[in-house]
């Protein structure tokens, strides 16, 4: 066997198994059942396209693509970072008739002289500023 066939062959394997992985994820940002399942599967997805760009970038040689899956994950890397603020955001929120009020922060406490737990900064002392 010649390398050339060893490498196309590798390629071609290769394009199944992304394929089946990429059929498997699309099925998880679906499906759910959460937001944080469907944000990961979608960071996956992001992976399995580098994949597929890097795949292509061996059979046909052009090394630019390579370039481009690099951007792909700092692109999908950051669009993660912006999906698990909002979730964390989101999960800080109370719901009440008024709309949503925020929680303070679990370190926005000092322990008080007797070791109980005393706000820093309350809730309604942020919203005077």
């Amino acid at each position: 066997m010649t390398p050339d066939v060893i490498v196309s062959t590798a390629a071609d394997i290769s394009i199944a198994i992304l394929s089946l992985a990429l059929l498997l994820t699309a099925v998880r940002v679906v499906k759910g059942p959460t937001l944080p399942d469907r944000v990961l599967s979608l960071d996956m997805l992001v992976a399995v396209a580098m994949g597929f760009i890097v795949v292509i970038a061996i059979r046909s040689g052009f090394t630019l693509y390579i370039d481009i899956a690099i951007a792909l994950g700092l692109v999908g890397f950051l669009a993660t970072v912006a999906f698990a603020r909002f979730i964390r955001s989101s999960a800080m929120r109370d719901e009440t008739e008024t709309g949503f009020q925020v929680r303070p922060h679990p370190m926005a406490y000092d322990s008080g002289s007797n070791g109980e737990d005393v706000p820093v900064v309350s809730a309604d002392e942020a919203k005077k500023d």
